[in-house]
C-alpha cells in the first residue's frame, strides 16, 4: 500500500481551533459499514446499548510547552535569546527529559535555559534531533513548577493558528484525566462530560480505564511512500489486571468493546496480540494498517484524522479503505469539524451489527 492511498483534500476552514461547547454538543457521524447517520455526541445514548463497554484512556496531559531564555556573554556584553521547548518523555535519570527545542542549533552543551524563577534546565545531550534537558527540580517540585511555567502543547495545526491560553488548560484535558504523562490529548475523549457519562451508566453502558501516555510522535508525518517501511513511534501504556478482566468478561458474554480514541484501541490491541486480552505494561509501537486482525475492539469512537497519517491507516483497517473514503467524503460535504478539537465519529464494522441492523 502506498501513502497516497490515504490522502484526501481537506478545506482549511474545517480544521477546528476551539472545541464545541458544551463538550457533548459536538457532532457525531455514526457509521455501520456503508450506512452513515448524522447525530450529536449526546446522542450516544441512542446508539449504544446495555452491556457495551467503553474503554477510556485516563492519561493526563502535562503543560509540556515551555518558553525560556538562554543567557550568554558576547563581545557586546550579556545577551539573552528565546528558547522554545516541548517536553516529550521523562528519562530514567530523575530530572532529565527528552524535548523538541527551537532553535536547537543555537544551544551549547551545558548551557542553561531559564523558564521561570523556579524552573531551569541545562542541555546534556543531543541525539537524533532531540535535546535531553536536565532540570533543577524533580518529582512533585518539578510538577508544581511546570504547571506554573508551562502551556498546553496544542497540536501543530492549531498552534499555527493561535497560541494556547488558559481555556486550553480545561478544553485539552479529559474529565477523567488521572495519570500525568501525555503531551497530546486522547482527543475523542474530550467530547464526554459528566452528564453524558451518567446517562450512559444509567442505560447500562460500562467503563474500563487504561493508560497510554500520548506522545508528540502522534503528529509526525509518514515520510515513506511504501507504508510498510514506516517506523512507528512508541508510547508507554498499561492495561491493568482489572481492566483486562473487565474487557475479557464483556467479550465472553457477547458484549461490544468500544475504545474511545485510537490510543485506547492501539493499547488494547497490543495487550490482545496473543488472541485474548491480558494485563500488559510497556512501550507499544503497534502499527495498524489494512489487513490487521482485530482481537479486542469491536468498534471505535474517534475524531477525524489528518490525511496521509497513521491514524487514517488505522480507521481504514477497521472499516475498509473504500468505506472510510465514503465516510470522510460525507464528513467534508456536511462540514464536520476536523482534528483534535473537531467532531467525532462512531465507527462500527458491518459485521458487528445485530440481526436488526441496529448498531
Amino acid at each position: 500500500m502506498k501513502l497516497s492511498d490515504f490522502n484526501f483534500d481537506l478545506p482549511d476552514e474545517l480544521i477546528a481551533v476551539r472545541p464545541a461547547t458544551p463538550r457533548s454538543s459536538a457532532r457525531l457521524l455514526v457509521a455501520q459499514g456503508g450506512d452513515i447517520h448524522d447525530a450529536q455526541v449526546s446522542d450516544l445514548v441512542n446508539w449504544l446499548r446495555a452491556g457495551d463497554r467503553l474503554v477510556l484512556n485516563d492519561t493526563r496531559v502535562i503543560p509540556a510547552r515551555l518558553s525560556g531564555l538562554r543567557h550568554r556573554d558576547s563581545t557586546q556584553g550579556p545577551v539573552a535569546a528565546k528558547i522554545e521547548a516541548t517536553l516529550l518523555e521523562p528519562q530514567a535519570d530523575a530530572g532529565v527529559w527528552s524535548a523538541l527545542v527551537k532553535p536547537l542549533k543555537k544551544l551549547r552543551m551545558g548551557e542553561e535555559i531559564v523558564f521561570s524563577d523556579d524552573l531551569r534546565a541545562t542541555l546534556e545531550e543531543i541525539t537524533d534531533g532531540l535535546a535531553y534537558l536536565r532540570f533543577n527540580l524533580s518529582g512533585d517540585d518539578f510538577d508544581a513548577a511546570l504547571n506554573t511555567a508551562g502551556a498546553m502543547p496544542l497540536p501543530p495545526y492549531i498552534a499555527a493558528k493561535r497560541v494556547a491560553d488558559a481555556q486550553d488548560n480545561i478544553d485539552y484535558q479529559t474529565v477523567w484525566a488521572k495519570n500525568s504523562g501525555a503531551v497530546a490529548a486522547p482527543t475523542a475523549s474530550l467530547h464526554f462530560d459528566a452528564e453524558l457519562l451518567e446517562a450512559l451508566r444509567e442505560m447500562g453502558v460500562e467503563f474500563t480505564y487504561v493508560t497510554l501516555h500520548v506522545g508528540a510522535g502522534t503528529f509526525l508525518p509518514v515520510k515513506t511512500d511504501d507504508i510498510s517501511e514506516h517506523k512507528m513511534h512508541s508510547e508507554w501504556g498499561q492495561v491493568s489486571a482489572q481492566a483486562a478482566a473487565e474487557i475479557a468478561q464483556t467479550k465472553a458474554v457477547g458484549g461490544r468493546v468500544i475504545p474511545v480514541g485510537t490510543t485506547a484501541l492501539r493499547l488494547i490491541e497490543t495487550a490482545g496480540q496473543g488472541g485474548a486480552i491480558k494485563p500488559w505494561e510497556g512501550d507499544t509501537d503497534i502499527f495498524i494498517t489494512p489487513g490487521f486482525q482485530f482481537n479486542v475492539a469491536d468498534a471505535l469512537m474517534t475524531n477525524f484524522h489528518l490525511p496521509r497519517s497513521t491514524l487514517m491507516m488505522l480507521v481504514s483497517a477497521l472499516m475498509g479503505q473504500e468505506t472510510i473514503r465514503t465516510i470522510y467524503s460525507h464528513a467534508i460535504n456536511e462540514n464536520y469539524r476536523f482534528f483534535s478539537y473537531g467532531d467525532a465519529s462512531l465507527l462500527i464494522p458491518a459485521r458487528k451489527s445485530d440481526e436488526t441492523g441496529r448498531i
